[in-house]
């Protein structure tokens, strides 16, 4: 009778203890925490909306997220910030609008949490997601031809195309332009800018 009763009391204080310090703590911690005022009348995070918004599940739809971190280590916990993926660490505050956080598990790539600020070009982006190698050669990601679609008479570009370096190009095929789902994921990840100074960051 006594072991049940210390097993269950056992039980009993694991489970109180975890949700303590897992649940309650944090949450006491962070329950008034809100977008930090940059400028008068200008506050970080904002929510995503529109194509970014948009462009966001496209990112999550593609599997981006098993390969792409969005989450800048402090220093001492990694090269992150030596790497120039971020000025500084990111925290809670980051992540105050979005609905699942898509901080990653693993780092196959770079992490993104800062690319808008790193690569400002949607030229870039649209060349690097037709065919990484065009813009980081050796790159492991796969190529997202699917995104775009391509023409060859450089005199009528459409609105939004890219024009492939000359290496790159094959008869009929001298630019490329964006699908909406390529022009929303390049909005998204030309949104990602973590680099706003937080207090908490310091």
């Amino acid at each position: 009778m006594n072991r049940s009763l210390l097993i269950y009391l056992g039980v009993l204080f694991t489970v109180v203890f975890s949700l303590s310090g897992l649940v309650l703590v944090p949450d006491w911690q962070f329950r008034g925490i809100g977008p930090f005022e940059v400028e008068e009348g200008i506050f970080y995070p904002q929510p995503l909306s529109g194509p970014p918004a948009s462009g966001r599940e496209v990112y999550i739809d593609l599997g981006c997220v098993y390969c792409h971190s969005q989450q800048v280590r402090p220093e001492g916990f990694g090269a992150d910030i030596s790497r120039g993926w971020g000025n500084r660490r990111t925290v809670m505050r980051d992540y105050l609008f979005e609905p699942r956080n898509l901080t990653g598990t693993m780092r196959t790539g770079p992490d993104l949490a800062n690319i808008g600020a790193r690569q400002p070009s949607r030229d870039w982006h649209q060349l690097h997601l037709y065919n990484p190698r065009i813009t980081s050669p050796g790159s492991n990601m796969p190529p997202h031809p699917f995104l775009f679609e391509t023409g060859g008479d450089e005199t009528k570009l459409p609105r939004g195309a890219t024009m492939l370096p000359a290496e790159w190009r094959s008869p009929g095929v001298v630019y490329i332009f964006p699908t909406a789902r390529g022009r929303f994921l390049a909005d998204y990840l030309l949104s990602l800018n973590k680099n706003v100074d937080l207090p908490e960051a310091q």
